[in-house]
Order: structure tokens, then C-alpha cells, then sequence
């Protein structure tokens, strides 16, 4: 079933409605401008012509001196008139009948001319009739009263048919429709046109995330332009790549995760097997026990931090703040770590600072980032090699670096090193979430943690954070 609520359909419901509306008002309020300017335009040469003739009337009967040489005068006027093919000009008595006419022709009963008794009534002696005759024509006509004691000439009438004027106006409005028409039909062809050039794009990226919902994370999209849809391709195709990373970040961590909990679960398995079949043996009781210790250490640190991790997702990780000796927890992981350091051939380079320096933190989980940085170099150090760890104090900022000179991150891969889940070496140990979690704990502490590093050749963090003073 096609869908209606669609974009074109949207945008032709509303914004070419709305354009159509607004055309057929315009050429309403057009055929009324050119309406009234026509039919202005007739009136006031109608207007003309009867004050013309009106005042040269007036002006010899007022010369003639006598009503017979001006009745003569008038037939001659009127008979004489040089525009009877466009109008008809009246002569009317006191009666309200027409007496003369310019066509020849005087009607033989009288009819109704509002025009005339308009001007009669109202003091300016003018009258103006826009209308229909009793045979239905539409004319126009104007009647201007004469100031002369002459009951059979008492007033002037010009008329004039409509029709062309109608005619006229109408092929106007014809043309002003067709021109809408056009407007219409050239804005429909582009609208539909650039609709299309929407919803094509939209409808491709529409297809791919849900191809990316089902977990294909192979979709690309052409960037055909580059405009704000080129963009949106673009930020698509980054979105797909990137989602495409993390899947296969996340099935790392997964297999990663999984080797790493089942490697201390077989050691844990197999010495207590040992250790059942081998009661009376207290060495290898022994040595079991110390195996299995270890191995359940390592277990719940792994464990610890992927609730850690699971908590800073979830925004339920908290932190219980006090004054603290920053000094004192570094040195307690220092000391930890550097039996380890030992028993794999590696040394751990650190000049215990004698001063106290004090910074508002969460202690616990300020060792936890420092066993975190330290135990990494550790693992990616060779055998032989030394971890330095040195403090830098200036002015209200503590920075504590930890240097290894083991295999080095790449390029490439330093930008991401404290993405989680992230391993730039999948050949050692580890969750790769610990440095997240770390950053996470220093950023919450309003500190920074930075990673420096050069292919094989070192890798140096750099955890700065803010001194009580």
C-alpha cells in the first residue's frame, strides 16, 4: 500500500495549496484593479464629452438670443455628433424623455434612466448609470444638466455599451490567468523535480539503516552532491564505518574477554583438580594455592573492571571525594607492581617524591588508574626493559608519567587508544577497556590523561590533575 504521509505529499498539500490560494486571490484583486480602471476610463471620457457639449450648448443659447435658432443648433450637435460609432449622445426635457438622439432613432415610450435622475436630484447636476438597459445590454452613461430655461433641452446624455470594455477586460484576465497558470505549472515541474532530488537520497538512506539495523554494516551511499544532502550521505557513510569498527571492536572485546576469563578459570580448574589428588603433597598443595589465589585476583579485577565500565555507562559510577597524599597512592602501586616487574625480568624506575602533595579525589579509584597505567606498561614492556615513573609539579597541577620503552603504539591507533574495547596489540592480555575506565576517573577528577607513544620505541602517560593549595 503506498504511503500518504510522505514528504511530496506534504510539501503539495501545503506549499502549492498554499501558492494556488495566493495566485487565484492575486487575480481576483487584479480583476477588480483592471475592472475599475477600465471602466474609470469610460466614465471619464463620458464625463468629458457631456461637459463638453454641455458648456458649448450652454454658451450659445446664452450668445443666440433666442430659442429657435438654438433648437437649431442642438439638431445639428446632435446630428453632427463625430463619435455616434462609439457612444450615443441624448438630449432630455424636463419630462425625463429622451427628445434627440445622435443615432436617429428616439424612443417612442419612455424608459428609466437613473443617471438622469440622479443629476436632476442632486445639486451638482451630474448623473452616472453603470448597468443593464431593458433589453439586457450593459452600458454606461452619464447625463449633466443644462442651466438654460429650455424645457425640451434640459440635459445632455452620453452613453456607451460595455461590451468591449468587457471583451477587453476579459482577454486581460484571460492572459493573467494563463500566466498563473504557467507560474503553477512551472513551480509544480521544480517543486516535483526538487522533491525528487530529496527523497530519492532520503529513501536510500532510509533502505541502508534499516540494513544497518539487521546488522549489515557494509551500506555506502553515493555523495552525488554537496549540499546538506551530500553532507548527510557523507555523515551516513562515516556513521556506517564507524558502527562497522565498533562491531568488530565489540566482537574483539568479546573474544578477548572471553580468552582472558577463561585462561585464569583453566589454571584455577586444573590446580584444584591437582591439589584434590594430591592432599598429602603440601608443596603442591602449596603451590596450587598461591596459583589459585592469583588467578581469583586476577578474575575479580577483570571483573571489577567491567563493572566499573558498566557503571560510567549506566551513569552510575560515583566517586567519594576527600583531601588525599597523591604521592602515598602512588608509591602503595608502585609497590605492587614491582615484585611483578621482577619475576617477568623488567625494572620500574621510580624516586619516591618527599614531599606531600594533596589533591581532592577518590583514593581508591586515583590506585586504580595507577595500577592501570603502571601494569599496561608492565605488559608492553620486553623482557629486560624499564618502566620510568616520574612527577612533574607546576604551579597549582600535579602530573604523574609513566614510560615504558616496550613496542610502542602506532599512529594510527593512538587517536584511539582510550576508545573502549579498543587493543592496538591483540598479542597481550587485556580487556581494552582500562584505559577508558582510567580516563573516565581522571576526567571525572577535572584532570587529563594523555597518551604519548612512538612505534617501537616507547609510550608515555601523562596523568595531570588539579592540587588543593
Amino acid at each position: 500500500m503506498a504511503r500518504r504521509n510522505t514528504i511530496a505529499n506534504k510539501w503539495f498539500l501545503k506549499c502549492f495549496s498554499a501558492v494556488l490560494v495566493v495566485l487565484v486571490l492575486l487575480d481576483i484583486v487584479l480583476y477588480f484593479v483592471f475592472r475599475s480602471y477600465y471602466y474609470s476610463s469610460v466614465e471619464s471620457i463620458l464625463r468629458g464629452e457631456a461637459n463638453v457639449i454641455s458648456t458649448v450648448l450652454t454658451r450659445y443659447y446664452t450668445g443666440s438670443g433666442g430659442s429657435s435658432a438654438y433648437s437649431s443648433e442642438i439638431r445639428r450637435t446632435i446630428e453632427g455628433f463625430d463619435k455616434k460609432d462609439r457612444m450615443e449622445l441624448m438630449m432630455i426635457n424636463e419630462e425625463g424623455r429622451v427628445t434627440i438622439t445622435s443615432s436617429g432613432f428616439t424612443p417612442a415610450t419612455a424608459h428609466k434612466m437613473p443617471d438622469y435622475e440622479a443629476a436632476h436630484q442632486n445639486g451638482q447636476g451630474v448623473g452616472t448609470y453603470n448597468g443593464h438597459q431593458s433589453n439586457g445590454e450593459k452600458i454606461m452613461a452619464i447625463t449633466v444638466m443644462l442651466d438654460i430655461p429650455d424645457d425640451n433641452y434640459c440635459a445632455v446624455r452620453v452613453v456607451t455599451s460595455l461590451s468591449k470594455v468587457d471583451v477587453q477586460l476579459g482577454m486581460t484576465m484571460l492572459f493573467i490567468v494563463a500566466v498563473s497558470g504557467g507560474v503553477i505549472l512551472l513551480m509544480l515541474t521544480l517543486g516535483l523535480y526538487f522533491i525528487k532530488s530529496i527523497v530519492i537520497p532520503l529513501r536510500k538512506i532510509s533502505g541502508n539503516a534499516q540494513r544497518i539495523a539487521r546488522g549489515d554494516f557494509s551500506v555506502h551511499i553515493d555523495e552525488e552532491s554537496d549540499d546538506e544532502l551530500g553532507e548527510l550521505c557523507h555523515v551516513f557513510n562515516y556513521m556506517a564505518s564507524e558502527l562497522k569498527n565498533s562491531e568488530s571492536i565489540k566482537n574483539d572485546f568479546i573474544s578477548s574477554v572471553s580468552h582472558e576469563l577463561r585462561t585464569p578459570l583453566t589454571a584455577i580448574k586444573g590446580w584444584s583438580e591437582t591439589v584434590a589428588e594430591n592432599l598429602d603433597d603440601k608443596q603442591t598443595a602449596k603451590k596450587g594455592m598461591r596459583v589459585i589465589s592469583e588467578e581469583t585476583g586476577r578474575l575479580s579485577d577483570m571483573v571489577e573492571e567491567l563493572l566499573d565500565f558498566s557503571r560510567m555507562q549506566g551513569g552510575r559510577f560515583y566517586l567519594n571525594k576527600e583531601n588525599m597524599d597523591l604521592f602515598a597512592e602512588l608509591t602503595d602501586a608502585v609497590i605492587i607492581y614491582s615484585e611483578k616487574a621482577r619475576l617477568e625480568n623488567k625494572t620500574i624506575l621510580y624516586d619516591e617524591p618527599q614531599s606531600v602533595v594533596t589533591i581532592y579525589g577518590d583514593r581508591n579509584r586515583i590506585r586504580q588508574v595507577f595500577i592501570n597505567i603502571i601494569d599496561n606498561a608492565i605488559k608492553y614492556s620486553a623482557e629486560g626493559g624499564q618502566i620510568a615513573v616520574s612527577v612533574i609539579i607546576d604551579k597549582d597541577e600535579v602530573t604523574i608519567a609513566v614510560e615504558d620503552d616496550g613496542c610502542g603504539i602506532a599512529e594510527n591507533d593512538l587517536a584511539k587508544i582510550k576508545t573502549k574495547f579498543f587493543k592496538a596489540n591483540n598479542t597481550v592480555r587485556g580487556s581494552g577497556i582500562g584505559l577508558a575506565v582510567a580516563d573516565e576517573i581522571i576526567t571525572a577528577h577535572g584532570g587529563t590523561l594523555e597518551i604519548k607513544s612512538e612505534l617501537g620505541k616507547y609510550t608515555r602517560a601523562e596523568i595531570t590533575l588539579p592540587m588543593v593549595v
